[in-house]
């Protein structure tokens, strides 16, 4: 398992297009899913560790974020062949698992991935009404065990996002395991 940290915030870098197929059958855009604040587009999958040890956490804040006019889609782009737990049977069977309150989708062919820059599970871009890249942080200080009281930096950058369409100057990445590319 190789960790990765993803680059800091390129404020202002606007959300990329993409059509994928989620869990539910249908299809998914950048513009049927943004809400009217923003859109956080998160990139997940079902066996990494430190998604694992955030889920109920990512459940919560997408949950709450809704609230503040925030929208969220969640994105699996790993290799599937060589990592099986992430097929799409298995997305569905986790979608359904932790009642996921956002689109869960499928990034068959990694282009989504490529496209936003995208280097780790979980790696969150949090963007605002315009579509502008506002955050590009962690969760929160969990790594893989549960911190006590942990500061909910994503969530609160986003309710910033909601409020002001701008996203905290300070920020600190993600961390997580590598994506799964692919190998040709």
């Amino acid at each position: 398992m190789v960790s990765l940290n993803p680059p800091v915030c390129d404020f202002g870098w606007k959300a990329r297009e993409f059509k994928l197929p989620g869990v539910d059958g249908k299809d998914y855009t950048l513009a049927n899913s943004r809400g009217k604040n923003g859109l956080l587009v998160m990139f997940i999958c079902n066996h990494c560790p430190y998604v694992k040890s955030i889920r109920e956490r990512i459940v919560r804040d997408t949950k709450e974020l809704q609230a503040h006019g925030i929208n969220s889609i969640a994105i699996m782009s790993n290799d599937t062949i060589e990592y099986p737990e992430d097929s799409f049977e298995n997305m569905q069977k986790i979608s359904q698992q932790y009642a996921f309150p956002f689109p869960y989708v499928w990034d068959k062919t990694q282009q989504v991935a490529k496209d936003y820059g995208a280097v780790c599970t979980p790696d969150f871009f949090g963007f605002n009404a315009q579509m502008e890249l506002q955050y590009r942080g962690r969760l929160d200080a969990s790594r893989k065990e549960l911190v006590a009281d942990a500061t909910r930096d994503l969530f609160n950058a986003m309710v910033q996002v909601a409020k002001t369409g701008k996203g905290p100057a300070n920020q600190i990445t993600s961390i997580g395991c590598s994506i799964k590319w692919v190998h040709e």
